[in-house]
Order: structure tokens, then C-alpha cells, then sequence
């Protein structure tokens, strides 16, 4: 079983569930990623869209505009914490009252590429801390959030993010007020307990959406291939679920039937058979004491081989791919190979040009794509780091270069 890029689903282009630990992921799909590299030169996206990707045993990533919309009227209550209670339990359109106003929506915009993506996002502090999936927020270059709750749309920066876990961490800029997450404790949740994923399906915006189901199993693990760059990323401890998670719901909540949040929503079929398996839906999400074990870490600015912390380094790489648009070029003898570079780039300045092949980055080697963003993830703007390289002629160089600012994740 593995995962394609398909686009009939207009995922944000660096898109990618399940990075290994590095800031943007695997996903450089289409664009100049904020890790410091990207694929070939991407055909032009879709207006408003970016593409997606199926998971394994054909699971397509949640975030992303597409068409398609779950089920379920919300209705907005007063600011505050999100209305719950640990024993009674609700309704369907009772769990969205209570939980809709604590989410919101999100919009990524890749300036490289001038495209956007929209996914969901769970609010957790009154002046507006948000979780989310990575891949909603990976390779932007500004993110734009509206809350439910009070209708407003912000500015937010990227706090950190967990890249091999799918988990980001943003702040909105001047927030006051907002409603917050009422948490459970995912480690109480049972198979056949019956649950309710909220997001942005089909990033629509406005009003979320809800699909009722209950949990079909738990301490899941789904492996993120990305066929185009050949490379591939597990997710593990994951809740599965039968409800109808779509489209723009990465980053929402999936929720107990107490109205707490006891998921984040990250991936779910779209109607492909898994091997030797009916069609029936599938879905994903992320455990919230998983989730909010990684937001407690990013929140004491603690970084990690996974975890990083502020602004993301930008060597301004493009890498060639083993398909047409494709990111994951490499070389046979080792190494990765250039595409080309961002003009102005640090890459640029030191004289990388398209066919060479990048052997080591900070001192480390690369042999895949995904090294280079492994490398450069406890790296900042303004840090200095060494690149080694082979020129067409096989001559090699190594130049330090000072590292720029550029797209989250």
C-alpha cells in the first residue's frame, strides 16, 4: 500500500503528513520549503489550491479545500472555555454548541507558488494560542486564522512544531477573549466509544462541520508515502475512527461523547479501498495527551532531533525529483541533487547551481532529501552552517553559509 499525490485533492503543497522530525517535513512538493529546499520547478497550482496526498491503503491527509462537506449544524455559544461536562452525555448538534466555538479556521498562503490551503485548528489559550497539524501550516509563508467563536480573522506566527508527529503550534497576533478547548484524556478512550470530528471540511470556512462515528481502534500506525520524492513517514499511537473526517479538517477536534477533545484530526480515506479491505471509512487523529505533551514542549522552547522552536531556516534550495515535480531527487552515489536555487538564497550566494550534488549539510551527510531539513532543524535565521557539494565535474567545495528566514515547517 502507498500513498500518491492525487489532485482531486487540493492539499497545500508541502503537504506531507509525516515528516521525520524536521521542520517542513518530507512535503516539499511545489514550492521553496521553509527547511531550506523544495522540488523541481512545480506546474503552476491550481488557483486558490494546493495539491494532496493519499496515505497509505489510500488515506488522503485531512487539510486542504476540496469538495465535499460533513454533517451537522453548529451553533455558537458565549466566550470562554468550551462548555463540557465528564458525565453527561450529548448529542451530536449538542458536542458542536459546545465545541465549535474553540476551533478555527485556518489559511495557509505559499508565496512562492501563490497558492493557499485551508485546514482547522483547536484553540487552547484565550489569547490565542492554536494546535494544529504540521502539514496545514508547512511551507507557508503567512497564515491567516479566523475564530469561530468570535468571527475575527487574524495574523498568526508559527510558535514550533513536531514535523515526524504532524503537530504545529501557532499564535495569533493580538487575541484576547477567545474560547477555549475543553481537553479530555485520550488515554481513557475505548474501541467502539462514540465520537464527533469538527473541522473546516472542504475549507469552506464559516460554520464547522461534524461527522458522528465511534472509535474502531486504537495505537494505530499509518505510513505517509510520498511516491513522487520516494520517501515515506510513520504516524503512530493513533486513534481510528469510522467518522467521516474530509478534506480541511486536519487540526480540527475529534471529540467524546462528553464534548471533550480527545483527538486532532489528521488523515482519513476518501473512498479508496485499502488492501484486502472494503471501503468503508477510515480516519485518523492524533492522541490529545500526545499532541499536548509536544505543545508543552514547543511552550518551553525546548528543541529537539524533532521539535522546532521560531522562525525556520532557509538554505533556498530547489532538489531534483525522481518524477516530474517531484522533491526527493538523489543521487545514486550518494548525495542529493540540485534542481536549482532561490535567487539571493544562501544557496545561491555560495555558488550551488543546478546538477550539483549536496553531500553534507552542517557537517552532516545527506544521502536523501529528507537529510537536508533532518540537518537543519535545530538551526535558525542568522546561524552559520557548512554545505559540502560536488560540482558537475566531480570536484568537491564546501562553503559556510549564514542561513535566511523563510516558510514555516
Amino acid at each position: 500500500m502507498s500513498q500518491t499525490y492525487d489532485p482531486n485533492y487540493p492539499e497545500h503543497g508541502q503537504g506531507y503528513l509525516a515528516g521525520p522530525g524536521y521542520p517542513g517535513g518530507a512535503g516539499y512538493t511545489g514550492g521553496y520549503a521553509g527547511a531550506g529546499f523544495a522540488s523541481e520547478p512545480p506546474p503552476p497550482p491550481r488557483r486558490n489550491h494546493k495539491r494532496g496526498l493519499i496515505l497509505t491503503g489510500a488515506v488522503a491527509l485531512a487539510a486542504g479545500a476540496a469538495a465535499g462537506g460533513l454533517i451537522g449544524s453548529l451553533h455558537r455559544v458565549p466566550a470562554g472555555t468550551a462548555t463540557a461536562t465528564s458525565k453527561t452525555v450529548l448529542s451530536a448538534s449538542q458536542i458542536a454548541e459546545r465545541v465549535d466555538p474553540a476551533l478555527v479556521d485556518i489559511v495557509s498562503t505559499d508565496g512562492y507558488q501563490q497558492a493557499s490551503s485551508a485546514g482547522t485548528g483547536i484553540v487552547l489559550t484565550s489569547n490565542g494560542e492554536v494546535l494544529t497539524n504540521n502539514h496545514v501550516i508547512e511551507g507557508a509563508t503567512s497564515i491567516k486564522v479566523t475564530d469561530v467563536g468570535n468571527g475575527r480573522t487574524y495574523t498568526a506566527t508559527v510558535v514550533g512544531y513536531d514535523a515526524s508527529d504532524d503537530v504545529a503550534v501557532i499564535q495569533l497576533q493580538n487575541a484576547s477573549g477567545l474560547t477555549t478547548a475543553s481537553l479530555g484524556d485520550s488515554s481513557t478512550v475505548n474501541t467502539g466509544d462514540s465520537v464527533v470530528a469538527l473541522g473546516n471540511a472542504g475549507g469552506k470556512g464559516g460554520t464547522p462541520s461534524a461527522a458522528a462515528g465511534t472509535v474502531t481502534g486504537l495505537n494505530q500506525s499509518i505510513t505517509a508515502s510520498d511516491e513522487l520524492a520516494g520517501t515515506s513517514e510513520q504516524l503512530t499511537d493513533l486513534i481510528q475512527t469510522n467518522a467521516e473526517i474530509q478534506p480541511g479538517d486536519s487540526g480540527g477536534s475529534l471529540v467524546n461523547a462528553h464534548g471533550q477533545v480527545i483527538g486532532m484530526d489528521t488523515a482519513a480515506s476518501s473512498g479508496y479501498q485499502f488492501q484486502g479491505q472494503s471501503s468503508q471509512t477510515q480516519a485518523f487523529a492524533i492522541p490529545i495527551n500526545k499532541a499536548m505533551a509536544i505543545v508543552r514542549q514547543i511552550e518551553a522552547g525546548t528543541t529537539s532531533a524533532s521539535v522546532h522552536i521560531g522562525a525556520t531556516a532557509f538554505l533556498g534550495l530547489q532538489i531534483a525529483g525522481q518524477n516530474s515535480g517531484g522533491f526527493g531527487g538523489q543521487n545514486g552515489a550518494g548525495g542529493v541533487t540540485v534542481a536549482g536555487t532561490v535567487s539571493g538564497s544562501p544557496a545561491a550566494k555560495a555558488g550551488l547551481v543546478q546538477g550539483d550534488v549536496i553531500t553534507a549539510v552542517g557537517g552532516q551527510s545527506v544521502s536523501t532529501a529528507e537529510d537536508i531539513p533532518l540537518a537543519l532543524v535545530k538551526h535558525h535565521p542568522g546561524d552559520s552552517i557548512s554545505i559540502t557539494w560536488l560540482d558537475a565535474s566531480g570536484q568537491s567545495h564546501t562553503a559556510t553559509v549564514t542561513l535566511a528566514s523563510g516558510p514555516a515547517a
